[in-house]
């Protein structure tokens, strides 16, 4: 089962100390790192954290953390399996990034969303025939999610980027 409060209290664990130097890697010229906390448009929108870079631009960002370091990234398809509430990988987000993490290894994965979405309306039905489903029982809903091989994944991605 789980909780809200739960994962809110595992985000908050990872807070900035955590992500900082992930983003300053990912991001050499990172000027600042600002989360939105508070619940509204941007948090329900994808947007964890808004970065700056020296020149003044901006990304935004949606944080993913897993407690394993686990050889998949799990798709969220539905965030209400019952309501059939699009999960992350299929709903209209603002975030121009998922920032995919694995905690032990502290390693993360940008995800540029664009190109995550449309390699899921690509590839989505072909991975969950493959890969399988995993549903999440949380108060009152149950959300399903599709673990899909990071390399298949980022080959995925690079592909949905080609338009012809």
């Amino acid at each position: 089962m789980h909780r809200f409060e739960d994962s809110h209290a595992l985000a908050a664990r990872y807070g900035p100390d955590w992500w900082l130097p992930i983003y300053r890697r990912a991001f050499p010229t990172l000027m600042s790192a600002v989360a939105i906390e508070q619940d509204g448009w941007a948090q329900r929108a994808g947007i964890d954290r808004l970065l700056t870079l020296a020149c003044g631009r901006t990304f935004t960002v949606d944080e993913k953390i897993r407690t394993e370091d686990w050889p998949d990234v799990l798709l969220e398809r539905w965030s209400d399996e019952r309501r059939r509430l699009p999960g992350w990988v299929q709903k209209p987000l603002a975030c121009d990034f998922i920032a995919y993490a694995h905690a032990p290894a502290a390693t993360c994965v940008l995800l540029p969303v664009p190109a995550l979405q449309r390699a899921w309306r690509q590839h989505g039905r072909q991975w969950i025939g493959l890969y399988g489903q995993r549903r999440a029982q949380n108060r009152g809903y149950t959300s399903v999610s599709v673990p899909v091989p990071r390399g298949v994944l980022m080959q995925a991605i690079v592909e949905a980027m080609f338009v012809t």
